[in-house]
């Protein structure tokens, strides 16, 4: 045999063997299973931390906007807005904060926890005094919180809560603070003071308005509330979240008329 017809005898062998071996691989492939090429992508987890008073309303947004955008799964985290900021601070794994103040922002952003360049402010809201709708005291106002029949009054902690101290603003405007504090219940989110106020634990309370929507059949609205700073909800990028695209599409997403007529529906003002 001539070296060149040994040539391309070994040249079928090698062709031969590798057609085997292919074949074999695909009859060991079971059916219908998904090679690493052609597997469904891994959904991008997109951590939201927001004020308390969000909770439902974004709930709701966030089940529209996965329906829209199967390649991300949001995943929340509600408190009061200082809260949220001293859980950021300490490492934890937030991509989007929303909070329920301007102050606490601009504190994020000015330990450079927040991306400053993304904030927005997404919407706005509007303090009221609350009573339980069932057996409350008799109040007609503010200045009948200083009565004997008023015992106990829910708000916020001002170190954390942004309603407490939307709340000091307007009592210190009506000169009324110093005679009530010693009455004051301190709670640790706005939905804490709501709670209180539905379980008949405390004669009064002070929340948002959105807030007291959510529980329209156990609490009643005495008055609106003014004297304070505006509520407006900023919302930022975290400067070491991991998921920046999806947090900003997001916080885009919130912007849109069909989210604004969402939050408008729940109570919310425009931002």
């Amino acid at each position: 045999m001539t070296p060149r017809r040994r040539f391309h005898r070994s040249l079928l062998r090698s062709l031969l063997g590798l057609s085997l071996s292919t074949a074999s691989l695909v009859a060991a492939t079971p059916a219908g299973a998904q090679t690493p090429a052609t597997a469904a992508p891994v959904p991008a987890t997109l951590t939201v931390s927001a004020a308390a008073s969000l909770t439902n309303v974004l709930k709701d947004l966030g089940a529209r906007y996965e329906a829209a955008h199967p390649g991300v799964k949001l995943q929340y985290n509600f408190a009061a807005s200082g809260v949220l900021l001293q859980q950021i601070s300490q490492g934890a794994p937030v991509d989007l904060f929303i909070s329920a103040d301007e102050e606490t922002m601009a504190r994020g952003i000015e330990q450079k926890l927040f991306d400053g360049a993304s904030r927005r402010d997404i919407a706005s809201n509007q303090v009221v005094l609350i009573v339980p709708a069932q057996g409350a005291v008799p109040l007609a106002g503010l200045n009948d919180l200083t009565g004997a029949a008023v015992k106990r009054i829910a708000i916020g902690k001002l170190a954390t809560v942004p309603v407490g101290r939307y709340t000091k603003q307007s009592l210190d405007a009506a000169k009324l603070w110093a005679p009530l504090e010693p009455k004051f219940v301190y709670a640790d989110s706005v939905r804490q003071v709501l709670d209180y106020v539905a379980r008949g634990e405390v004669e009064a309370g002070f929340v948002y308005s959105t807030d007291a929507a959510v529980m329209a059949d156990k609490v009643k609205v005495l008055q609106r509330v003014d004297g304070h700073a505006p509520v407006r909800y900023p919302a930022a990028l975290v400067a070491e979240g991991r998921q920046k695209a999806a947090a900003g599409a997001f916080l885009a997403y919130l912007l849109t008329a069909p989210a604004q007529d969402a939050l408008g529906k729940a109570g919310f003002g425009r931002p």
